[in-house]
């Protein structure tokens, strides 16, 4: 595994291109973008004001970049740098912005979410959707792009309409059973969506693309309900994560609950393996002592490495009990996410910030638990194997694959608190970002295989 060089940041901002040629990244009101491979600079383009969202189209040509307190989204073409488009909403603001799956359009959502305005690149048109709904989830595309379904809400109830994305001819309308409907997801087979209320409600409703209602699931009442929703790569299962602790399985023939998986304090199964990372002191050789020590030598006698080690069964995990008073709990299934072949799903329980659960979905249990020194702050999983990447805003990253885990520190001189990462689509690369900095990480070929 190597390391590139610390490179300077303002915002977790850093994204490979779809094609995985680039990796774009900000300083504050400027935008570059580097080759993926030898991070050599291609393009420095200068914004308006500082950037605080970017997202490559996906063809990877064009980026755009948002700056939401101006209410302007300015886009630049990799293939012809002297061309560039400046989207200026005016008094209307700005709060998001993003493509269309076709790369040509640009979807931007105003200030209190009155309206969202579709802008064409090709023919300089202008579309309008009414009403869109400020929820955390309230537009979702289809994989392949043809479908977008919009989360609406008028006179004091919600509705979801589809629209065809080619022309954005409006394809369905249809109000949904939901009290305060929370956010939508396509399956990736793009046949089903997927509508959840509020954590108020648990509710999830089951929607076909004509807008028939499939199927509706509600595990329970008068508690806090959904916080986390993921669908596998297959389609074929439905991951439901809520606040009472437990992930719940639908299958997507009878869309009935096919197992939970409980996420208790203590791990007592002796067939779950479970690694527990500790911290050792680097031994230094007495030959090797010089008075003043070097900067290296200095840097390794006062820093602390990490290793996993296995531990025996039952162990009781780090539970934090949520403060009943305030809103937002930390409390509940946060993080959900399937390995890219169906066979593993990662999640993270908010009581217990500091561990990864990984389940088995070929046997529907509990296989690995992860529980780290510090708090997860993210995980991505290998999107071509099933290998899973964390960080807990420390300077380490850590890797799990079936076969076992490791703790890699990255060398860097001072702090380099990792708080986001993100895998290159080959998945022998990743960018792992700070708040203030990011480097790329490359897996050595053997380490792919």
């Amino acid at each position: 595994m190597n390391f590139s060089e610390l490179f300077k940041l303002s915002g977790p901002l850093g994204r490979f291109s779809p094609d995985g040629r680039c990796l774009a990244s900000c300083m504050q009101y400027r935008l570059v973008v580097r080759d993926a491979g030898s991070l050599q600079i291609l393009h420095l383009y200068t914004c308006l004001d500082q950037i605080q969202y970017i997202e490559w189209s996906s063809d990877s040509l064009f980026i755009l970049c948002a700056m939401y307190k101006r209410g302007i989204v300015q886009v630049w073409s990799l293939e012809q740098p002297d061309w560039h488009c400046k989207i200026d909403e005016g008094s209307a603001g700005l709060v998001a912005s993003c493509w269309s799956p076709d790369g040509r359009h640009i979807l931007n959502t105003t200030e209190f979410h009155l309206r969202i305005t579709v802008w064409s690149l090709c023919t300089k048109s202008v579309s309008y959707i009414k009403y869109p709904k400020a929820c955390q989830q309230g537009i979702a595309f289809t994989k392949d792009g043809r479908y977008m379904a919009v989360a609406e809400r008028r006179d004091c109830k919600d509705f979801i309409s589809i629209f065809v994305c080619s022309d954005w001819q409006l394809l369905r309308h249809f109000d949904t059973e939901t009290q305060d409907l929370f956010g939508i997801e396509w399956a990736p087979n793009g046949c089903v969506l997927a509508a959840w209320d509020t954590c108020l409600e648990y509710k999830i409703l089951l929607y076909s693309l004509d807008g028939r209602l499939l199927s509706t699931y509600r595990a329970y009442e008068w508690s806090l309900g959904i916080k986390s929703v993921a669908w596998s790569p297959s389609s074929q299962f439905l991951a439901i994560g809520s606040y009472d602790e437990k992930v719940r399985i639908l299958n997507h023939v009878t869309w009935k609950k096919i197992t939970e998986f409980e996420h208790p304090a203590t791990v007592v199964n002796p067939k779950t393996i479970v690694y527990k990372e500790v911290e050792k002191s680097p031994s230094v050789e007495t030959e090797r002592l010089s008075f003043p020590p070097t900067r290296a030598l200095a840097n390794s006698l006062f820093s602390t490495q990490s290793k996993y080690a296995i531990s025996e069964v039952p162990l009781s995990l780090h539970y934090v009990k949520p403060a009943a008073d305030r809103a937002n709990p930390k409390m509940g299934i946060g993080m959900l996410a399937f390995s890219p072949d169906n066979c593993f799903l990662a999640t993270k329980n908010d009581n217990i910030p500091n561990a990864v659960w990984i389940w088995d979905i070929q046997k529907l249990k509990l296989f690995v638990v992860l529980e780290q020194l510090c708090a997860i702050q993210c995980f991505q999983w290998d999107p071509r194997q099933p290998r899973l990447a964390v960080c807990t805003g420390n300077s380490n990253v850590y890797l799990w694959s079936p076969v076992g885990c490791v703790s890699v520190q990255v060398p860097v001189e001072g702090d380099f608190p990792i708080v986001s990462l993100s895998w290159h689509s080959s998945g022998d690369s990743m960018v792992l970002l700070s708040k203030d900095s990011f480097c790329v990480c490359y897996l050595e070929r053997e380490e792919v295989k």
